[in-house]
């Protein structure tokens, strides 16, 4: 049962701790092992992603009320080295999840890609060239109608809301030609997307190759239009999105980046990911009327 913070606290490191356990030997430093264990860590930053803590500094200084839960709090610096050495290993803990949780085995899906903005569009001309170096392009977001520098982060999700799989591309990149990349290293699915992912002959070859079904909504001009079963898959594979979309930007924050660089950035999306999946985990690990409450201490904005 959790009944308050510090419950939510400890159900999260003993998931984490327990997944990291058999991971931690591929992550091993030379040295005296850290006060604050890599475990430790990653549950700090993933419980801050979740209280929409996404700024180190006020993070630790979060923390710092709460070290009878984590005694040691690294400094922001050495915190924020680790994470990045650690993120990899934090996209394992995502995956490692995945294949306890029954809701991601799901064979029906939906792809649809959020932007993800590197800098603010008016830094673009006097930054240092890190984000081009890592494929940051000029991008138009058409349901927002504006256009960004930065990304867009494609997400394969099951139709009961997990993310199961997801790529970064430059923002620019089109949806087709990325989600056919992330596509192309799954099979036996039916996959819903909109509009931008209508191709027949993408469609054709992911059947032919991976046995994938694709099913996107039909253009008012196309000879062949949806049924009304296409339809209510389509109608329902689009509320799944558009609340896993609005879970990642409203409660995570994914949409607003911190980072400096590009692997920091990178460090950052790995950890909320794993925060929405693990919160998935723990509804479905202690029933549905501990729901609220995770949600209530999880997501408390």
């Amino acid at each position: 049962m959790i009944r308050d913070f510090d419950d939510f606290c400890t159900w999260m490191y003993v998931v984490v701790d327990t997944l990291w356990q058999p991971l931690a030997p591929r992550f091993a430093r030379p040295g005296p092992a850290p006060q604050c264990s890599d475990s430790e860590l990653i549950t700090m930053f993933v419980i801050g992603e979740c209280r929409g803590w996404d700024v180190e500094t006020e993070l630790l200084n979060q923390w710092q009320a709460h070290r009878d839960l984590f005694p040691h709090i690294p400094s922001q610096s050495r915190a924020n080295r680790r994470r990045r050495q650690l993120m990899l290993g934090i996209n394992l803990v995502r995956q490692a999840i995945l294949q306890l949780l029954d809701l991601a085995q799901d064979r029906q899906c939906a792809i649809d890609s959020l932007p993800i903005p590197a800098i603010h569009f008016h830094s673009v001309p006097g930054s240092n060239g890190e984000w081009k170096a890592h494929g940051a392009t000029y991008g138009k977001v058409s349901s927002k109608q504006q256009t960004i520098f930065g990304y867009k982060l494609q997400l394969l999700v099951t139709l009961n809301g997990v993310i199961v799989d997801f790529e970064l591309a430059p923002a620019n990149a089109a949806d087709l030609v990325v989600g056919l990349e992330l596509l192309a290293e799954h099979s036996s699915l039916t996959v819903v997307g909109d509009k931008a992912y209508i191709s027949g002959d993408a469609a054709e070859a992911l059947a032919q190759d991976h046995q994938i079904t694709l099913v996107t909504s039909t253009r008012k001009n196309q000879h062949h239009q949806a049924s009304a079963a296409t339809n209510r898959l389509i109608n329902g594979a689009r509320q799944i999105i558009e609340t896993v979309n609005g879970q990642l930007s409203e409660q995570l924050h994914i949409e607003r980046n911190h980072a400096h660089t590009f692997w920091g950035l990178c460090a950052r999306l790995y950890t909320k990911l794993a925060a929405h999946t693990l919160c998935i985990y723990l509804n479905r690990l202690l029933g549905n009327s501990e729901a609220l409450q995770i949600k209530a201490l999880a997501f408390p904005n």
